[in-house]
């Protein structure tokens, strides 16, 4: 049996992540490490809390001796590390909050699986680990920062974050290359491009379009609404993320794009159609601070050394998640 700590499972992208796991990998078990924050819902895992394989602890990726604990209570082989602060006006807000959970708490992750996989050292002093042994950190194309019109962002792309919450996954990123580096850790990340799915928080921005026309309050863009994100359905995201912690190779980035480029405009007239709502509810409003133009990932490392491919359509998936979110309404 393996033993897989996710941190932030609770929160949207890791509840389907291990949702999927379960599922998908039956000699795994999954201990969701949460410190249910507004943005993690226990509810999230209410499909999985009584699976045989599935065990939750409450706890603080940044709180060292909580963190020991984990590992010192289950044989912890692998980490997932999902959890992080992620809205980004929350961080042009209040930015400390995204310094200490992104930076610190990513170091401690760290440095607390490093020492309880080493089991030696090699003739040149470095560190050697239980066989087996993987920290893959969950990231982002923020890191990237801005495109103009035309490109997508490689795993070779510069890192040019123009926010704090960007800039606070760019330093956590660092931080998991540098013990690679500097401690040979088994490590690999991940940098997606905007998920959209079901039990996403209300905050982000296809939930937010929903609710508010649910309401028939005014959907607000920021400036003209031309901004522009590749969006990548949860469960095309689940299946790469699991597909790099199984096969990825040694100290890679893999970038995990949904070949879905879209204005936020015009998402938010889809929803607004598919509601059966006009378009005057829409209002743009000031642009945010250091907002970024646009984002495109390109995939193709993935798609080649693993075989990964996206399959899910954008008008599906966000037909079903409209459909979902009503439906939540409704209870």
């Amino acid at each position: 049996m393996k033993w897989l700590l996710v941190t932030g499972g609770s929160g949207f992208i890791g509840s389907n992540y291990i949702e999927y796991v379960l599922e998908h990998d039956k000699d795994t078990a999954i201990i969701n490490y949460d410190l249910l924050t507004y943005a993690g819902n226990k509810a999230n895992s209410k499909s999985v809390e009584n699976h045989e394989r599935y065990f939750f602890v409450q706890g603080d990726i940044a709180n060292k001796n909580q963190v020991r604990q984990v590992f010192e209570t289950y044989p912890i082989d692998r980490v997932v590390n999902f959890a992080a602060e992620t809205h980004v006006d929350n961080s042009i807000e209040n930015p400390s909050t995204f310094i200490r959970t992104n930076v610190l708490g990513t170091q401690v992750m760290l440095e607390v699986a490093q020492n309880y996989w080493m089991i030696g050292r090699d003739a040149l002093g470095y560190p050697v680990y239980k066989e087996g042994v993987k920290f893959l950190q969950i990231s982002t194309d923020e890191v990237y920062g801005t495109l103009e019109d035309n490109g997508s962002f490689t795993e070779a792309s510069p890192l040019e974050p123009n926010s704090p919450y960007s800039a606070s996954k760019t330093s956590g990123d660092l931080l998991v290359r540098a013990y690679n580096k500097t401690y040979h850790l088994p490590v690999n990340i991940t940098r997606c491009s905007n998920n959209y799915g079901p039990k996403q928080h209300s905050e982000k921005f296809i939930p937010a379009m929903i609710l508010k026309a649910l309401n028939n309050q005014s959907l607000t863009l920021y400036g003209d609404g031309k901004q522009v994100r590749d969006w990548i359905y949860v469960g095309d995201h689940c299946k790469a993320i699991h597909l790099v912690l199984e096969k990825g190779k040694d100290g890679e980035v893999y970038n995990i794009g949904g070949d879905q480029e879209r204005q936020n405009i015009e998402i938010a007239k889809l929803i607004l159609s598919s509601m059966k709502k006009e378009d005057s509810l829409i209002e743009h409003i000031k642009d945010r601070l250091g907002h970024d133009r646009r984002y495109a990932i390109n995939h193709q490392k993935l798609t080649n050394d693993l075989g990964w491919q996206p399959n899910y359509d954008f008008y599906k998936g966000l037909e079903e998640t409209v459909s979902w979110y009503i439906a939540q309404k409704q209870k």
